[in-house]
């Protein structure tokens, strides 16, 4: 299996009714009946073409893609602070 960087993708729609077609652009994760978005992945490489072509699309309201692979999962000061740890162990 080739591992691919994946990013999602939130594509607001006008009618549920086209959410099934979205399958072709990616993995469909989440549909939302509620609030009419579907969430999909798609590989990182392409997003740019995937987005212009779900833009063109006449049942899409909006394209929203995620940051989360942007985003800074490492932070510097990890130590953990010694007066929240000894409330934890009192049980506060």
């Amino acid at each position: 299996m080739v591992d691919m960087n994946r990013q999602g993708v939130a594509v607001w729609l006008h009618s549920l009714k086209y959410a099934r077609q979205l399958r072709k652009f990616g993995n469909v994760h989440y549909i939302s009946k509620k609030m009419k978005y579907v969430v999909l992945y798609c590989n990182q490489d392409t997003i740019d073409d995937t987005i212009q072509r779900l833009n063109s699309l006449h049942f899409v309201k909006e394209v929203e893609i995620s940051m989360r692979p942007f985003i800074k999962t490492e932070y510097q000061n990890a130590k953990p602070d010694k007066a929240k740890e000894y409330d934890y162990r009192m049980g506060i």
